[in-house]
């Protein structure tokens, strides 16, 4: 964002964006968001917020489409949002994390905030705030605040509906303050954040139930029995209407594509259907709504379905940096999985992805003699069209209160089904630093602790060596530490590397490109949204 303008001076120039960003990052703690010994934990606080903004009124009269989750949430809310501005109506959407900028969290009829409207309230809320802040009520923590400026905005660009994404759990999520929804909905539920929600499906279910109010429909997918359980006993307590919406059946698009990629969205979009479709008809706009799998499906629908845009979530970036020529033959593949549930369906994505995008390379370079057909090209082993090698690599990295004896055995085994190997795994650390937000945020600091990333290769190692039926105990024999190819102490095994920095692995990536002129890279990038975002900053500059 700097202008890089110094002025004769050393110091670079920081911008007005800069600045709030700047004062934003002094609201994150440094405390595990598991850690309860903060005054911030204090749902009670943000009643005093809203008091201190001005936002109570605003508040009780919006209408709100509030969703939990483990996974399936953003883009539950992405479809939503989308079926809801193609139906004519002034949308605000917030969302979390953002991937490369923080305005990418609050949406005003499917766009990014703009700076300027951002920085306007971002320092209104800001400035009272602090003016107000006390011992017994200081200044609210990072995601409290997101949550704040996200009703001041909604309320002060008077949207017709606000769809919001808790950012996590339900009950004592900021987005929770809440009373009276419009409807609520719950999507896709596993294991994650078990450090804060509990350790069973079970007691992970009763905290996102917690966005159930009284008397409110609400919405969920097919669950697993011990999840499904527990949202009927919650919702029967409140006398919440409680229905499982369909998946969408595909024939309804007319034979257009979802715009989010990967099977698991025609669950998502039938819930954000029935959400929609509820939302229409509780604010009395029957001349959209769409109950009945009978009924004509509104174009309108249609048009959100297939034009909603979420990054980060099965999206295909090709890199930039590739000479034309050698256009496609290094193509990253997203996805913020970071479940064990969503790590499968992350692998489903990719295995499908890689083989229809074989495929349309093979048609669209159909072989110059007649010994074979382009279906036999496509079909056959992993060299196609112009005799080159599809080659799958793997760009990792997660927190580290989730377990990668966990993550990683469902990702390879669910790509080795589909008959996709990873030629090598990369681990590296996040680029973006999570005390600081922002792209002037990067850590300069060459000495990064790597003990996390040497852990997940490990982790790796040892699998791919039981998968051979090796000894898995003595996968770490087969390392190398501080190996050339990563220049500042990574560490190089036999099926993986770590390396010191992102930009360090995708400079790898690109060299190897070059190197290999009959190897096409297919890099899956997953296991955190935060490494996804960091990818999409450094490929797309």
């Amino acid at each position: 964002m700097s202008e890089g303008c110094n002025n004769g001076s050393s110091k670079p120039t920081v911008t007005p964006y800069e600045e709030a960003l700047d004062a934003l990052s002094s609201l994150i703690t440094k405390r595990s968001r598991a850690d309860k010994s903060n005054k911030g934990d204090r749902f009670d606080l943000l009643f005093d917020y809203f008091k201190i903004l001005e936002l109570e009124e605003a508040i009780s009269e919006m209408k709100i489409i509030h969703v939990a989750g483990t996974k399936g949430k953003g883009s539950t809310c992405t479809f939503t949002e989308s079926i809801l501005r193609n139906c004519g109506f002034h949308t605000g959407l917030f969302t979390s994390p953002h991937l490369i900028d923080v305005r990418e969290r609050f949406r005003l009829d499917g766009m990014d905030i703009c700076e300027e409207k951002f920085l306007a309230y971002f320092w209104w809320c800001f400035d009272r705030l602090k003016e107000k802040a006390t011992e017994d009520i200081p200044m609210p923590t990072y995601f409290r605040f997101l949550a704040l400026l996200a009703f001041k905005i909604f309320a002060a660009e008077q949207v017709d509906v606000a769809i919001l994404e808790v950012g996590l759990g339900g009950k004592f999520d900021a987005t929770n303050v809440v009373q009276k929804p419009i409807v609520c909905g719950i999507s896709s539920l596993g294991y994650d954040h078990m450090e804060i929600l509990g350790n069973t499906l079970a007691q992970i279910a009763g905290e996102k139930a917690g966005i159930f109010k009284d008397g409110i429909p609400a919405f969920t997918v097919p669950q697993p029995d011990e999840a499904m359980n527990v949202l009927v006993e919650k919702a029967s307590k409140l006398n919440v209407t409680l229905k499982v919406a369909e998946p969408l059946d595909a024939k309804l698009l007319n034979g257009l594509k979802l715009s989010l990629e990967g099977e698991h969205q025609y669950l998502n979009a039938g819930l954000a259907i029935a959400l929609s479709s509820t939302w229409l008809q509780r604010t009395g706009h029957h001349e959209f709504t769409y109950l009945e799998q009978a009924s004509p499906f509104p174009e309108q629908f249609i048009k959100g379905l297939t034009t909603a845009s979420l990054q980060g979530r099965a999206q295909k970036v090709p890199d930039q940096y590739i000479n034309a020529e050698r256009y496609g033959d290094l193509v990253f593949y997203l996805d913020g999985a970071h479940s064990p549930e969503s790590m499968e369906m992350c692998a489903r994505w990719f295995s499908l992805a890689v083989k229809e995008d074989s495929q349309k390379k093979a048609f669209n370079h159909p072989p110059q003699n007649n010994s074979g057909s382009t279906i036999e090209l496509a079909q056959g082993n992993p060299k196609e069209r112009d005799g080159k090698i599809s080659m799958q690599i793997l760009v990792f990295n997660c927190m580290s209160v989730r377990d990668p004896q966990l993550l990683l055995p469902r990702l390879m085994k669910a790509c080795a089904n589909h008959g996709v190997y990873f030629k090598k795994a990369l681990f590296v650390p996040n680029t973006s630093v999570y005390y600081k937000v922002g792209s002037h945020a990067f850590p300069t600091d060459s000495q990064v602790d790597l003990s996390w990333q040497l852990a997940l290769q490990r982790v790796w190692e040892n699998l791919i060596q039981s998968d051979k039926g090796g000894e898995a105990k003595h996968a770490d024999a087969v390392c190398e530490e501080g190996k050339d190819d990563t220049k500042m102490g990574g560490s190089t095994c036999e099926n993986s590397t770590v390396f010191p920095s992102l930009p360090l692995a995708i400079k790898w990536l690109r060299e190897s490109v070059q190197q290999n002129q009959s190897v096409r890279y297919q890099v899956l990038v997953t296991g955190s949204l935060h490494l996804v975002g960091d990818v999409l900053r450094l490929v797309k500059m």
